[in-house]
């Protein structure tokens, strides 16, 4: 094996170019995630109080509970990837073999049985979204792994993470398409309704599109696992506990990226589940839903072709240290929005789209940078670990941001469509709790997210630096491990 110089390296990367189907392939991945996350996002806590009859407070501590699983899930399955190593690599039999289970269970998660009394349908809800959690975890973690094993290069890179947030956008879309028209629908005949046969009609509307999502979301992801492979060689085929210390402990740009998201992210699923209760209670119907969902998923599908280029200009640290501007402004201008003015809420949604997208988009190519950064202080490289770390982070924020929005509908008297078919008129207090969670709380968590990551220590300009100098020293070692786990000398 010849050993290249640091400036042979570097121009390696510069040249290197993916495969367009690998980078179409990879937004399949999001796509498919996207048919069970975001359903949990906008339409759970929707679906547990309204259509499963429990309470807006026995939910919030759900949601928080058992997010809070989720965070340690992710740590579990970061562990198990990083201890993994087989011929198709370390992260795609993750996504093969986990397709099916995890859609299944969310199947399982929107079919809470109409016979159960509260505390079954409670338990019940506990035990699927849990499962549901573990195994998106399992396959998410590899997934999100993936990235920083397909490429080194910052402009490749870039383009995965937009091709991924593309995916996740139009997941996004597909899922208020299906399910926001039909919910309005009833609306016309809930006076002919009972309770019963109301919440009947909606549980047949998200068994149908969950049993749909299964289908869909199992071709998508074995689009994925297809057309992704894995590139980048090791030093090592596994990773000790130690060694995953050792990455972790010394990585400053994982912390601070991590401590920047966790607030940024505070407020966006916070707003997830708030957003039908928005469009149902605020701007008069809840068929404004797929309005809400087609201006943020339309921001973020407008935007992610143009973000390789733009990280290519101003650099991914400069893009996600000012991309919050977009949600003070549009989040603080939506909160004070009256309520029917569907025209300029609409508006400063649309705004507050533009900084979601540049922030969820960005912060997935700089957890992968940090990846470099850990290798080349330890020496060990711990895809797994590192992304189930931030992961970890996004799911405490899950956990938090989902109890928020739910508590403050409990906090703001909400009552619930259970009580009687005909929508209920919500009080003015209420009606605040909404708003404020859908502008208010996401502009102050951006505010605070933005100082943290103002100490951000790793450019564009150091990661390639510290990419090129491991690379070499890797190369001067010798004895690599191929992605397929076979030994090059």
């Amino acid at each position: 094996m010849s050993i290249l110089s640091k400036e042979e390296i570097a121009q390696q990367f510069v040249n290197e170019r993916l495969p367009k189907r690998s980078i179409i392939g990879y937004g399949f991945g999001d796509f498919a995630n996207n048919l069970a996350f975001s359903l949990g996002t906008a339409f759970l806590l929707y679906y547990y109080t309204d259509v499963a009859g429990l309470s807006a407070a026995s939910v919030a501590t759900m949601f928080f509970v058992v997010r809070l699983w989720d965070a340690f899930a992710d740590m579990f399955a970061g562990r198990l990837v990083d201890r993994t190593m087989t011929r198709m690599g370390k992260f795609r039999p993750f996504i093969l073999f986990g397709a099916v289970p995890l859609l299944f269970l969310s199947f399982l998660t929107f079919h809470v049985p109409a016979s159960l009394d509260h505390g079954a349908k409670l338990l019940y809800a506990y035990v699927t979204y849990a499962g549901l959690g573990l195994v998106y975890s399992l396959v998410n973690i590899p997934y999100g792994s993936l990235a920083s094993a397909m490429t080194q290069s910052v402009n490749e890179r870039a383009k995965l993470v937009a091709s991924r947030f593309f995916g996740g956008a139009a997941g996004g879309l597909v899922l208020a398409f299906i399910i926001s028209p039909q919910i309005s629908s009833l609306k016309g005949e809930k006076k002919t309704l009972s309770s019963a046969d109301y919440q009947e009609k909606v549980q047949s509307i998200f068994t149908q599109t969950t049993l749909l999502f299964m289908v869909i979301g199992t071709l998508s992801y074995l689009i994925t696992w297809y057309f992704c492979r894995e590139k980048v060689v090791r030093s090592q085929p596994r990773v000790s506990l130690r060694d995953t210390w050792d990455t972790l402990k010394g990585n400053k740009p994982l912390a601070y990226l991590c401590a920047s998201s966790f607030f940024y992210l505070i407020g966006l699923f916070a707003v997830g589940g708030a957003s039908v209760y928005y469009a149902q209670y605020v701007l008069g119907d809840v068929k404004y839903m797929v309005h809400i969902t087609l201006v943020n998923a339309g921001m973020s599908i407008v935007a992610a072709p143009f973000i390789p280029k733009m990280v290519d200009r101003f650099g991914k640290t400069a893009l996600f240290q000012y991309c919050g501007v977009f949600t003070i402004v549009g989040g603080v201008a939506l909160f004070f929005t009256p309520v029917g003015a569907i025209v300029p809420a609409l508006l400063f949604l649309g705004i507050k789209g533009i900084g979601a997208a540049l922030i969820n988009t960005l912060m997935f190519g700089l957890e992968a940078d940090t990846v470099e950064y850990g290798e080349w202080k330890s020496g060990k490289r711990t895809e797994g670990t590192t992304y189930a770390l931030f992961s970890f982070t996004r799911k405490v924020t899950q956990s938090i941001g989902g109890a928020l929005g739910a508590a403050a509908l409990a906090w703001g008297g909400y009552l619930s469509a259970t009580a009687a078919v005909a929508n209920p008129v919500q009080p003015e207090s209420a009606i605040t709790a909404i708003r404020a969670t859908m502008g208010l709380i996401p502009a102050v968590a951006a505010v605070i997210a933005m100082l943290i990551f103002w100490k951000y220590p790793l450019t564009d300009d150091r990661f390639r630096e510290i990419r090129n100098e491991t690379e070499h020293r890797k190369q001067q070692q010798g004895h690599l491990i191929a992605p397929d786990g076979h030994v090059i000398d």
